[in-house]
């Protein structure tokens, strides 16, 4: 494809002219780019991944499996649109999404990436485990094939398939039934959400699954979708519209707090813990909720809320967006994301770091291992510190 025809070629140019994002109020805020704070070279910063693209682009540079790696470092956690402060922020994570729809096209993507899109393709889950698997969770419970229920209980890929996550998104059903709430799941007839497909640059596969999705939650009448996981809150939420879904959708910490107002959960029983929430960037950055999961933890009795410094649209990503959950390619350092968040938790003085989100349960739960904190600070997804509050 010609530069000029690329669709942001007027404009990526003027991010990395600027470098605005690494000159911060606070200088330990430069380590909010995920992939910068990894590596600490400018390739990795935003407008450093922007200028080889555009290189790239231009025929100025080749294609490597290096150069594909940088681009696809990037967790599309949102903090250089949050933080930049010129008209064109909307659109610098739409750049890099762009440019690796590029790479897609031409079938150049790293083997990791490959196989995250093959697996989803193949199976309708990144991990590529058999789709007979993906209703296992739910054994044991008694939560319904939903048959007409008041919500559609989306789980999402690393809730049916991640062992950590299947904790929570048991625990969250169990609750939901406690307090009486409407719902059902579509176990093994549930199919990737595509967020993350979306946000790799596969266009192709993305229309594919919204469209079969919709197709399917029309066909059997949902109305209203409550989401275990960020991602697909945000994906339903804000893309299904432009295939002609259109849902009631809500992040699950919005339910459990419409829950706790009224009174439908109460007098959650004392919880003697100094608690620290990590925002998920698809929840906060993303959708701007920030007080819902808040609201839950000083519902709780004797919770003690504390803040990180990098908290709400400053917040530290995890480092799992993008496909990093499982495509992985900023692990492997004491300075990954997760690691120095958990790092960052532990000197707040928590002991619990709560999470409303599995795909950032997994990875931080990991990251207290390899800090080998797990005598100090456990991580717990809000479901599960309500339904101890609840005596479950």
């Amino acid at each position: 494809m010609p530069f000029a025809d690329f669709k942001y070629a007027d404009l990526i140019h003027r991010c990395f002219r600027c470098g605005y994002c690494k000159f911060p109020v606070h200088w330990e805020d430069v380590n909010n780019c995920p992939p910068y704070a990894r590596f600490r070279m400018e390739s990795y910063s935003c407008g450093g991944r922007l200028w080889l693209t555009r290189a790239w682009l231009n025929d100025q540079i080749d294609w490597t499996e290096h150069l594909a790696e940088i681009l696809y470092s990037c967790t599309t956690c949102k903090n250089c649109v949050v933080k930049c402060p010129l008209r064109f922020n909307v659109d610098i994570v739409n750049m890099i999404v762009a440019a690796r729809g590029e790479m897609v096209e031409a079938g150049k993507v790293p083997p990791a990436v490959k196989r995250f899109l093959e697996n989803i393709e193949l199976y309708g889950n990144p991990y590529g485990e058999s789709k007979d698997k993906r209703g296992q969770w739910v054994d044991g419970t008694r939560v319904e094939r939903y048959h007409g229920q008041e919500y559609l209980y989306y789980v999402g890929c690393t809730g049916s398939y991640d062992a950590r996550a299947q904790q929570a998104a048991r625990t969250l059903a169990t609750v939901m039934i406690r307090a009486g709430v409407s719902f059902g799941i579509l176990g093994t007839e549930e199919n990737c959400d595509g967020n993350e497909v979306h946000k790799l640059g596969e266009s192709g596969l993305f229309e594919m699954l919204a469209e079969n999705n919709i197709k399917q939650f029309k066909g059997i009448g949902i109305q209203k979708i409550v989401t275990f996981s960020p991602h697909a809150y945000n994906v339903i939420k804000n893309s299904y519209n432009q295939y002609g879904g259109s849902f009631e959708v809500f992040h699950y910490t919005q339910i459990l707090q419409g829950l706790i107002e009224e009174r439908k959960i109460n007098n959650l029983m004392s919880f003697n813990a100094k608690v620290a929430f990590h925002d998920p960037c698809f929840l906060g950055r993303w959708n701007e909720e920030y007080e819902a999961p808040r609201a839950i933890l000083r519902a709780v009795k004797e919770v003690e809320l504390i803040e990180m410094d990098k908290n709400r649209d400053g917040a530290l990503c995890c480092g799992g967006g993008g496909g990093n959950f499982q495509i992985d390619l900023l692990g492997g350092s004491e300075n990954s994301p997760a690691r120095r968040r958990v790092r960052e938790a532990h000197e707040a003085g928590a002991n619990i770091l709560a999470v409303a989100c599995p795909k950032c349960l997994v990875m931080l739960n990991d990251a207290v291992k390899s800090e080998e904190l797990g005598d100090k600070l456990a991580v717990m997804d809000i479901s599960e510190i309500v339904a101890k509050g609840c005596g479950i």
